[in-house]
This record gives C-alpha cells, sequence and structure tokens, in this order.
C-alpha cells in the first residue's frame, strides 16, 4: 500500500509561531494560493518531465477545519474519512500562545525543563497523545486493508506524523527528527500481509 502523510496548510497561529492545537482555525488564503500558483507552474511543465499527478483513492483527515480545508485543495473530489483520534493534541494553558508570550511563565518553564514529557498544564500528555495517533493510525490501516485500499493520503497534524513516522520507522529515528513544515510530510509504502501479522514498519520513506 502507498501512502502519504501530510501536514496542513499553515493557519495565522502557525505563521506567527503558536501553540495550535484543540483551536479550530482556518488555513491562511495567501498559503492556498502559493499552493495554486505552484500547481499551475507544475502542470505547464509535467508533461514533458514525464510527471503524473498523485491522486489517492480517498483521504483521511483530522476533524479539525485545517486539515480538511488542506485535504480539499489538495485533493479536490476525493472522498475524505474523518479520524477523530489523529487531530492534534491539546497544548491546554499554552494554547494559542508563543514562546515570547510564555516566557516568565512558571509553569511553562517547568515544561521545558522536562525536555517536553510533562503534561500540558491543563492540557494533554504528551505520551498519550502519541499513543493517541498511533492507535488513529492502525484503525485506519485495518480498515483499508480490509477495504483493498492501495494509495491513502493523511492530510493531518505536525504533531501526528511526528507520532506515526517515530512509531514504525524501520531505524527509530527519535519524535523530533520528523519535524515537517505545513503543506509537506512523507510518502512510503507498507507490505498488508506483514502489517496483519504484526511485522508493523514503513519501507521506502521519502520526504515530500
Amino acid at each position: 500500500m502507498e501512502i502519504r502523510l501530510i501536514r496542513h496548510f499553515a493557519t495565522e497561529g502557525n505563521l506567527e509561531k503558536r501553540y495550535i492545537g484543540v483551536t479550530d482555525e482556518e488555513i491562511k488564503a495567501e498559503c492556498v494560493l502559493e499552493h495554486t500558483l505552484k500547481k499551475e507552474e507544475n502542470g505547464r511543465y509535467g508533461k514533458e518531465n514525464g510527471c503524473e499527478e498523485w491522486k489517492p483513492e480517498l483521504v483521511i483527515v483530522s476533524p479539525l477545519r485545517r486539515c480538511r480545508q488542506t485535504a480539499e485543495i489538495l485533493f479536490p473530489g476525493a472522498e475524505q474519512v474523518v479520524c477523530e483520534q489523529m487531530r492534534e493534541c491539546d497544548f491546554g494553558l499554552f494554547e494559542g500562545k508563543n514562546y515570547q508570550e510564555l516566557t516568565g511563565n512558571p509553569k511553562y518553564q517547568s515544561w521545558i525543563d522536562s525536555g517536553g514529557t510533562k503534561a500540558f498544564p491543563g492540557g494533554e500528555d504528551p505520551m498519550e497523545f502519541r499513543k493517541r495517533c498511533v492507535c488513529g493510525f492502525e484503525q485506519m490501516m485495518e480498515k483499508m486493508i480490509k477495504g483493498k485500499r492501495k494509495k491513502i493520503a493523511f492530510v493531518v497534524h505536525g504533531g501526528t506524523i511526528m507520532s506515526v513516522m517515530e512509531a514504525f520507522d524501520p531505524e527509530k529515528k527519535e519524535f523530533y527528527h520528523w519535524q515537517v513544515k505545513n503543506g509537506k510530510g512523507f510518502h512510503f509504502q507498507i507490505e498488508e500481509e506483514k502489517w496483519q501479522q504484526g511485522k508493523r514498519q514503513f519501507e521506502e520513506i521519502e520526504e515530500i
């Protein structure tokens, strides 16, 4: 099975480097315009370069608007399946704030000193968040394999992608290795038979 994990286009909060988790922001219009211009440019030269547009059979999305909007722009008209478990982390008291606004906050400093392993005050435990994302991905994979799907896209969040890639990377690279910019992601393969046997890892991983 061929899979892509893609991070949603940027929101205003992303551009201002804020903690945007459960806040249901829309993507910025200029990000849509930038994608449209790139698509037109690629289309102009695509045929002579032997390029073909990558089209998934369906798109699995987080329930948040920024992911559903991005999926519709990237894959217009494609069937969308919402996976609640693949929504972004709840940053609790840090939600909607950036580093400058949190500097001097004892709770923020305590979280920083923990290496980001402590639960967000009033929010989610990072380790539980990662488990949730991986569980959601595995559940979706079971459904996709039963449905004999061969080409699937996920349009989700940066933290979600990092969680899933860390869990199934055969080289076991750590969580922060998989940071990815808005609109970018990873392309990889899984072997359905091995996956069902419990030998769960990604193959032929490429950054896109």
